[in-house]
């Protein structure tokens, strides 16, 4: 619901201070609102906290999943810091409610009930951005010629905080009250929820006020605050107003169906201006915004530093593309044991993979503590042109505490790299809008991120299969929902990225490739959904609206797997899968055998047959690899390879078929592909 908010600040801008500013204590303005003096003073922001196995407890039922302990603190709430706020400010005791919001825009009555949310009157008015949010403050502010706005992030914590010290205002535990249905929610996903994060009641002021008289400062609904997000600085700050740009507002409080972690006094979080969901309201202020400056944006991350925008001279290749040619494994995933943000060392996985315009390999991946957790965050790290070692990974994209579930990264060919991203209302990949962002320098800066699914619903699950049609369009593959059995849906633009539409079909099995075939049909193969004990692989006529399902000739793949499928430049089609009961190849001497683990095949006749397979491997006598997030090894030799990793694939313009798992690089082409692999020993 984006309102028109440059009109309003203008108008209010010019009307402001036209009545007397209230003195008293307390305030009760001309809707019913009201609001407490808080008073000039000084705090500590922050918490500095940190992370170990010692302050680790289990809180969910499945009994797998760690959960911090509230006196602990995320990365970006170091360093603590002196904050110093010099003026007195009213802030508004409850949480703005529907009956207060519609009196602004009484549209916004159509919304009460949207996915079962915020019906009542006197409950908090969700699915807000944070630009309705403003234009809210303007509209109160012309109305009553009173200062009305949104907090700074620094007067909202130390509102919060109410002197305290603590985790919480109410200590370092905050009492049952104020926990309304927690959990990491994968509402309105079904099937994954196990009942705890069903529908729930969000009235203002039903829990006890903090010391200085405000209500739901932990819980409820998460608040917009002013701020642009971004890292803290060490050092004291006066009346601190943020950075001066960013991709995130900030948000802060916690709402319901979430852990008390992050209900904490200090604890930030942020999501697009333009988002709106059940998870976010506001509270408003009255006073005066402090003239503060803004802090710049941080300086590049590694991935984006020193990199060349010109294309390497051709004689710096150095691969005869017309011999076979294989190269790896290495690892592409480089961070630190012991890291716990913004880069996470427990868990690092589904990736994305493109060549930019220069020649240099980019892959990002998300990096998280667990899978479900609001902590995911993207990485990337950059192969530059000519050389043979990834760079040490770096972060790359993080809406704070938000499940940044599921990337792609694609490039069109001539001059821009696409990054596509899911966007979670808090925890887990159920509830997914999709972002994306674009870059023509190589990856080195990249457009603000823009909604471009903004409703938070399945079907939105991005697998990182980008293609354009010989007609034009845009078409990228997303699960249909958060479980095993829920199929993949397409995601198509046919105006180059501005608008996107679901046509409605469901391939068989999540995690698809996709290509079009010559003659126009998708062809698709998906895991899950198995047919007669066999991977499923789908065709649909119509651009996605139908599908036609059979059983293909490839073994399926589960837990930890993801294949890919890929139009080669040469003209074939090439997919790579994982054996998980032996396939044949047929190898030098000219017998078949069978191999194990990553596979790759050839068809040369729009995927009727695939002739050639190849095991994904060096052919070496064995040696002993990494696999997914290290934490476990295998023997890669001629008759095994990577046991499980989730796939990602991209062909550069020199030919090279560049393809990663969850943790490893491989390099090939399509020579080394159509050579048979050498003979086993006769001893063996």
């Amino acid at each position: 619901m984006r309102l028109n908010c440059f009109a309003i600040s203008m108008l209010a801008a010019c009307t402001l201070l036209a009545a007397d500013f209230p003195k008293e204590k307390t305030f009760t303005n001309s809707i019913g609102m009201e609001f407490v003096r808080i008073e000039p003073g000084s705090f500590r922001m922050g918490n500095d906290a940190r992370l170990d196995d010692s302050v680790l407890k289990v809180t969910e039922a499945d009994g797998k999943r760690p959960v911090w302990l509230p006196a602990t603190g995320d990365y970006d709430e170091r360093p603590v810091h002196n904050v110093r706020i010099t003026k007195p400010f009213y802030m508004g005791v409850l949480e703005v409610t529907n009956a207060q919001y519609e009196r602004f825009d009484p549209r916004h009555a159509h919304l009460r009930g949207k996915l079962g949310f915020s019906i009542d009157s006197d409950e908090a008015v969700v699915f807000v951005s944070w630009h309705d949010a403003k234009a809210f403050c303007d509209w109160l502010s012309i109305k009553e010629g009173l200062p009305y706005r949104l907090p700074t992030e620094a007067e909202w914590e130390y509102a919060a905080r109410a002197g305290t010290t603590t985790a919480f205002s109410t200590g370092d535990t905050l009492p049952d009250v104020y926990l309304n249905k927690p959990d990491n929610s994968w509402y309105p996903a079904p099937g994954r929820s196990r009942g705890r994060d069903s529908l729930t009641a969000i009235h203002v002021g039903k829990t006890p006020a903090n010391p200085w008289g405000l209500f739901d400062m932990h819980g409820n609904v998460e608040e917009w605050c002013e701020d642009w997000y971004g890292p803290y600085v060490a050092g004291d700050q006066v009346d601190p107003t943020g950075r001066s740009s960013g991709d995130f507002k900030v948000t802060r409080g916690g709402s319901h169906s979430t852990f008390a972690f992050y209900m904490r006094s200090a604890n930030r979080m942020g999501t697009l201006p333009e988002d709106e969901h059940w998870m976010i309201g506001l509270r408003v202020v009255l006073g005066e915004m402090p003239v503060t400056r803004q802090l710049p944006n941080p300086g590049p991350e590694l991935y984006q530093k020193n990199v060349r925008q010109s294309a390497p001279p051709k004689a710096a290749a150095r691969i005869d593309m017309k011999q076979p040619h294989f190269f790896g494994p290495v690892k592409y995933v480089k961070i630190p044991a012991g890291s716990e943000g913004p880069l996470y060392s427990n868990h690092n996985h589904d990736a994305g993979i493109a060549e930019c315009p220069n020649g240099d390999l980019l892959a990002i991946w998300y990096t998280t503590v667990t899978e479900r957790g609001r902590e995911l965050a993207m990485a990337a790290s950059r192969l530059r042109a000519g050389t043979t070692e990834w760079e040490p990974a770096s972060p790359f994209w993080d809406a704070p505490d938000r499940n940044d579930h599921a990337p792609a990264l694609w490039y069109d060919g001539a001059e821009t790299l696409y990054h596509l991203n899911g966007l979670s209302t808090a925890a887990t990949w159920g509830p997914l809008a999709v972002v994306m962002r674009t870059s023509t320098d190589n990856g080195v800066s990249w457009s603000r991120a823009r909604l471009i699914l903004p409703e938070h619903v399945t079907r939105q699950q991005v697998i990182p299969n980008v293609i354009r049609t010989r007609e034009g369009a845009i078409i990228f593959t997303a699960d249909a929902g958060p479980g095993g059995t829920a199929g993949s849906a397409l995601q198509i633009s046919r105006d180059n990225g501005k608008t996107w539409k679901d046509p409605g079909g469901t391939i068989a099995g999540i995690h698809a490739g996709c290509v079009q075939l010559k003659d126009g049909r998708l062809f698709a193969f998906g895991r899950g959904q198995n047919v007669d004990g066999k991977m499923p692989q789908s065709v649909s006529a119509d651009m996605g609206k139908t599908w036609r399902s059979k059983a293909s000739m490839w073994p399926p793949i589960g837990g930890g797997q993801r294949l890919v499928l890929l139009r080669l430049k040469e003209g074939p089609l090439l997919f790579v899968s994982f054996a998980t009961e032996p396939v044949m190849v047929t190898d030098a001497s000219g017998k078949q055998r069978p191999v194990r683990g990553l596979f790759a095949a050839v068809s040369r006749d729009e995927g009727k047959t695939w002739p050639t397979v190849r095991l994904v491997s060096d052919d070496g006598p064995g040696r002993e690899v990494d696999t997914l997030d290290a934490k476990s090894k295998f023997i890669m030799n001629r008759e095994n390879a990577e046991p499980r990793g989730y796939m990602a694939i991209c062909q550069s313009r020199d030919g090279l078929i560049h393809l990663i798992s969850s943790i490893n690089y491989y390099r090939f082409n399509l020579k080394w592909l159509e050579t048979p692999p050498p003979a086993l020993e006769a001893s063996r």
